[in-house]
């Protein structure tokens, strides 16, 4: 395999970008950048296209909003960032800089950071009930990954992934279905203290920083997750 069309480890794909203010979630890359108005969302996105460049055609996902330009980059054949994925973020970092702009995780900070949102659903037969999942959601299967117990995608980007974990026995008081909030591995604490601050309770934190299981005030869950702690 060509090294530039090689996957990289969730270690080196975080160190690789994040000097250039973008973030790793969920085998993509993450960036924000403030506009002012509708007309700044779509010259930024030009900017971030040009920048870009053939190599990473087909890479770049841009979300425009009146005071924010989302963008992403991944290899949506393989589902995971390469080498061509960094080179594209630095010269898009540069471009904007250029520009006055700044690509901005904004971690920490307002608005909130660059985050990735899963939803998971436990199953003890989970052939079984992936494919309505699948339907009902008008989702795909993840490239390359179309076994009867891999995750779900929206083909739009727009909705959370799906995946299934594997049930042993029934859990009757306990809910099936969990949200994992993927967020940035240097916000995580920040949005763990106050979760707890707001009133929720930290149900296990055995595999941290990969993630926490924390539950809300009736004992609804949902995981803070990083890249940390995986490889």
């Amino acid at each position: 395999m060509d090294d530039t069309a090689r996957p990289l480890r969730r270690p080196e794909a975080s160190a690789a970008v994040e000097h250039l203010g973008w973030r790793y979630l969920l085998a993509r890359f993450h960036t924000g950048v403030a506009v002012g108005s509708p007309a700044e969302a779509v010259d930024v996105t030009a900017t971030a296209v040009r920048a870009a460049g053939p190599a990473a055609e087909g890479h770049l996902r841009a979300d425009l909003r009146p005071g924010r330009v989302l963008l992403s980059l991944q290899d949506a054949a393989l589902a995971n960032v390469t080498s061509v994925d960094v080179d594209a973020a630095a010269r898009i970092t540069t471009a904007l800089l250029a520009a006055g702009r700044e690509a901005d995780p904004a971690v920490g900070g307002r608005p909130r950071s660059e985050q990735a949102l899963e939803l998971a659903i436990d199953a003890l037969d989970i052939p079984a009930v992936r494919p309505f999942w699948k339907a009902v959601l008008a989702y795909d299967d993840e490239p390359g990954l179309d076994g009867p117990t891999d995750a779900l995608v929206d083909p739009l980007g727009q909705g959370p992934a799906v995946w299934f974990q594997q049930m042993d026995e029934p859990r009757p008081q306990r809910n099936r279905i969990h949200f994992d909030l993927c967020v940035p591995h240097d916000e995580a604490r920040r949005r763990l203290a106050a979760a707890l601050d707001a009133g929720g309770r930290l149900v296990n934190d055995g595999r941290a920083p990969a993630f926490w299981v924390l539950a809300d005030a009736e004992g609804n869950e949902i995981c803070i997750c990083t890249w940390q702690g995986r490889d």
